[in-house]
């Protein structure tokens, strides 16, 4: 009787134990839905940055223009260069255009941008070929200036890039 009293016990530990345990994971865990994050809202929408007077003195310039969805980005990079680096069937004499997209998180005045360079149907661009390819990195210092002017400051250079909002967009998450 003490043996089968002591076996009961213990089936109804684990039985207990075993509730609990599955309990405790329904409740305590949640997934988080695959969609994507918030951004920053003073940035959401298009950017375009004009071409200044000082431009035209400078060997080699790039012009941006940026559009940010939510907290995804989306970067056309048109460059001008009085200095031929390449084939001129890829520079164009003088002139190229780039394209990158990934995310960014913005921490106190710097905008992180992580991505990769694109074709300009934002297809993920394939290696070799002309201009750059792989992973897009860039470092900004932001300034705020009003609703629709902000300057980037690349961390990585001196020259800073005003840009003009021309599109004003809000945040609506799309699935992963």
């Amino acid at each position: 009787m003490r043996k089968q009293l002591f076996i009961l016990r213990i089936s109804s530990l684990k039985l207990i134990l075993a509730f609990g345990s599955c309990l405790l994971a329904f409740t305590s865990c949640s997934t988080n839905a695959n969609l994507q994050g918030p951004g920053q809202v003073y940035l959401q929408g298009e950017w375009r940055q004009d071409k200044e007077p000082l431009d035209a003195q400078l060997l080699n310039y790039t012009l941006y223009r940026f559009k940010f969805s939510c907290d995804s980005f989306y970067v056309v990079m048109q460059t001008y260069s009085k200095v031929n680096y390449g084939a001129d069937t890829c520079m164009n004499r003088g002139q190229w255009t780039e394209y990158a997209k990934g995310n960014y998180e913005e921490r106190n005045d710097t905008l992180r941008l992580r991505g990769f360079f694109c074709n300009a149907n934002y297809s993920l661009k394939d290696p070799g070929g002309c201009f750059r390819s792989g992973v897009y990195e860039d470092q900004f210092k932001t300034v705020k200036q009003s609703d629709s002017v902000i300057t980037l400051t690349s961390t990585s250079g001196v020259l800073t890039s005003k840009l003009h909002l021309i599109k004003r967009t809000t945040c609506v998450p799309k699935p992963l």
